[in-house]
């Protein structure tokens, strides 16, 4: 028997750390831009950005202040994850475990008129824990950087792995106030047509996981990029290690989430 069935209006996912890992990209993306800007220390840089958003990064260890020339390094350093990530033996941008399946129902289910029923909502801190188990200290170095994802990213992000954009896409341009905030959720609700209330938030990080329960929904989170101490710390309301034990139906334009118990 299943652990949960429990039925949704929309389904909200965070991207990076629960649909896909670009961390070979954040590395040769700072790679980059140490040598065009003379960083030296790439590594404590990386760990210095843990949670900031990439035009404060830029300010600090690149020394940019113009705006404008800020928002075009910050997308071009998106970007950058995206091309770095397939250089110099790179394994690229990586498709989550079992991400691909289980999107598939809803990226054919027939949502309600005027609706959606499903959204992502990338536009927050991804903020791993400074200590993790072995197999996973790499990858919370590299991913640190993971912040306020732009559009330019997001978009190639998803081609990158196969994953067709939603009709309701919340990026950088679209909030004033990241993760933890409530506003990516709250404003992926509003693009469904949905209460946030009826909404099931699907995270990674924290501070995810916190905007998600701040904005009334209920939270399923994954354990891909942060320990499990970090997870509950963040009360969401259930935990499995990935995508692998979940799935999704679409009756009648509401959305079934079910829950087997991992193995």
């Amino acid at each position: 028997m299943p652990l949960v069935k429990e039925t949704f209006d929309a389904i909200l996912f965070d991207m990076d750390g629960t649909l896909v890992d670009s961390t070979p990209g954040v590395e040769g993306a700072w790679a980059t831009f140490a040598k065009e800007y003379g960083i030296e220390n790439v590594q404590e840089v990386i760990q210095l950005a843990h949670a900031v958003r990439t035009v404060e990064n830029l300010k600090r260890f690149c020394g940019i202040t113009d705006p404008e020339e800020l928002e075009r390094e910050a997308n071009r350093f998106e970007l950058e994850i995206v091309n770095a990530s397939k250089r110099d033996g790179r394994t690229g941008i990586l498709i989550l475990p079992s991400a691909k399946e289980t999107l598939a129902p809803l990226q054919v289910g027939t949502p309600k008129e005027g609706k959606q029923i499903w959204a992502i909502c990338t536009s927050g801190v991804y903020q791993p824990s400074s200590l993790h188990q072995a197999t996973h200290s790499i990858r919370n170095i590299y991913s640190s950087h993971r912040n306020i994802a732009t559009r330019a990213y997001a978009n190639a992000a998803l081609e990158n792995v196969g994953i067709t954009q939603p009709e309701a896409f919340v990026t950088a341009g679209d909030v004033t106030r990241g993760k933890p905030d409530p506003e990516p959720y709250l404003i992926g609700a509003k693009l469904c047509g949905v209460d946030p209330s009826r909404c099931l938030v699907v995270e990674d990080a924290p501070n995810g996981i916190r905007s998600g329960k701040a904005a009334g929904a209920k939270v399923l989170a994954v354990l891909t990029s942060h320990n499990r101490e970090a997870v509950q710390a963040a009360e969401p309301d259930w935990i499995v290690p990935d995508l692998t034990s979940v799935s999704f139906a679409v009756n009648d334009g509401t959305v079934e989430l079910t829950i087997e118990e991992s193995p």
